[in-house]
């Protein structure tokens, strides 16, 4: 299998990206409440925990919000799956021990996205208090940011049979509201055109699905979001030139 995020690490862009960050406009939110300097586990953990436990503080089933957490720890063993589902238990809202628990289980991730041999021992995953203060943070901060942008009509979409090609097998989407696909980071940087190419591979691709076509049909804005910088990026998808879009569906999608 291979992933957006794999394949994107294997294409050599122009300058500046396929689709350069400058093109998107910049939507400066309040910062208020500003999150601690040092944190205790990677910030790759810290965004996937902030993402799951945003869906599930707005109403997605649990083991919806944690499903490519969970699939990961079925790819493992039966003892890790079981640890997962007790970790899973321990999630009830932004207390610390849910948010170390969501911690832990993001660990699960890596062998769901690159393959078992990625996973080091969830265990050895311990947010401090610093970063469970952050935790909690940006899942408010992305709460309000939904209120404001949202409301959310998709969430952990994934890339299916009808989509995917030879060069890109699997992928997983963050949000969609009703004019917009959104992408969350949690990076201390603005978006890098990595960041801008995989978000454009997965409307490119998703809208092509068979099960969620229908959502992608309306959309007039691709976007990123960054609870962290607290900043908006977004793009008018008709604004994206045709070349780049067939450039990207051939050379790097491969349709």
């Amino acid at each position: 299998m291979v992933s957006v995020t794999q394949r994107i690490k294997d294409i050599k862009q122009p300058r500046g990206g396929y689709l350069p960050i400058k093109k998107f406009s910049h939507i400066q939110l309040s910062t208020e409440n500003e999150l601690n300097l040092d944190e205790s586990i990677s910030p790759s953990l810290i965004g996937i925990a902030v993402d799951y436990l945003t869906r599930f503080m707005i109403g997605e089933p649990i083991e919806e919000a944690f499903r490519i957490s969970l699939n990961g720890a079925s790819r493992l063993n039966n003892n890790e799956l079981k640890k997962a589902k007790g970790l899973l238990n321990n999630i009830q809202g932004l207390d610390k021990m849910s948010i170390v628990s969501a911690s832990q289980l993001a660990g699960y991730d890596t062998v769901r996205r690159a393959g078992p041999r990625t996973y080091k021992p969830v265990e050895l995953i311990i947010p401090d208090d610093p970063t469970i203060e952050n935790v909690q943070k940006m899942v408010k901060r992305s709460l309000n940011f939904i209120e404001t942008y949202g409301p959310i009509v998709l969430s952990g979409f994934s890339i299916d049979s009808a989509s995917r090609t030879k060069l890109i097998t699997s992928g997983d989407g963050d949000f969609l509201t009703e004019d917009a696909l959104w992408d969350f980071k949690v990076s201390k940087n603005r978006p890098t055109k990595d960041h801008t190419l995989q978000l454009l591979i997965y409307y490119l691709m998703v809208k092509r699905s068979s099960q969620y076509k229908k959502h992608f049909d309306t959309l007039k804005y691709l976007g990123i979001y960054n609870p962290r910088l607290q900043s908006v990026y977004k793009i008018l998808i008709s604004d994206i030139p045709p070349e780049i879009i067939e450039t990207v569906e051939k050379e790097v999608i491969g349709y």
